[in-house]
């Protein structure tokens, strides 16, 4: 079984909360295809990296996750490049591991 996690941004790059909408479709499209999905949004985690020229980044995000018998590969990348036009976003974080459930 696959843990597939999504990290979504809580804010766009000038500071303004994303609408709601689009974090209600991301939950209700995941629901549809998967069967479920798991959402954080009460305490935005707090990402942060490192650019190229040494600045440090700093973004909010809601975590999403889905599991999955499968990896369909060609969906995810196809859905990660539709949420990175959604939310103007030059990469949205998806990532994914093998788990069990007891």
């Amino acid at each position: 079984m696959k843990l597939i996690q999504l990290f979504l941004p809580v804010y766009d790059r000038h500071g303004q909360p994303f609408p709601r909408a689009f974090f209600d479709q991301a939950r209700s499209e995941l629901t549809e295809r998967f069967g479920g999905v798991t959402a954080f949004l009460r305490s935005p985690a707090v990402g942060a990296w490192q650019e190229p020229g040494g600045a440090v980044c700093r973004d909010d995000v809601y975590l999403y996750e889905v599991l999955a018998d499968a990896l369909d590969r060609v969906w995810w990348q196809a859905y990660r490049a539709r949420l990175e036009r959604q939310f103007s976003q030059d990469v949205i974080l998806v990532r994914v591991s093998d788990t069990e459930v007891l």
